[in-house]
């Protein structure tokens, strides 16, 4: 992975290049990811690489770019930087509180205090989707 890339779903994989992440670490937060999307019904999104000041802006930025960013959550982590952004769209905002959203941050970043950066990402998307609940059932 590269600085700058994301770490997404199956339909989106980046190319795999040197970064933080080996690749067992890499399919662990893959399936995060994956398990997160389909018991949510959201959008599930990790970015990895350098923030720009200021950091929520940035992270705003790039959360607008996803597809359906009402829907999605972005976790925007910039190890180099040692920063943390979780961002909701409006629909998941409904599901995850902010209040929510900072405990999962404060979870992942405990985890990356131990030099779980790979664990601390698949705790705290673990965590956000169980706020978030069990996606509404299609309607016929």
């Amino acid at each position: 992975m590269t600085v700058g890339e994301k770490v997404s779903g199956p339909a989106d994989r980046p190319e795999v290049l040197d970064g933080p992440f080996t690749t067992r670490q890499l399919l662990r937060i893959d399936e995060a990811l994956r398990t997160a999307d389909q018991s949510t019904g959201l959008i599930f999104t990790v970015y990895v690489g350098d923030l720009e000041e200021p950091v929520r802006e940035h992270a705003q930025r790039l959360h607008a770019q996803l597809a359906d960013a009402s829907r999605a959550v972005l976790v925007a982590l910039s190890p180099n930087q040692r920063l943390l952004e979780v961002v909701t769209g409006a629909e998941a905002r409904k599901r995850i509180p902010d209040r929510d959203a900072k405990l999962a941050a404060l979870s992942m970043v405990a985890a990356f205090g131990g030099g779980d950066l790979a664990g601390g990402i698949v705790a705290g998307l673990d965590q956000l989707a169980s706020r978030a609940g069990k996606a509404a059932p299609a309607r016929r």
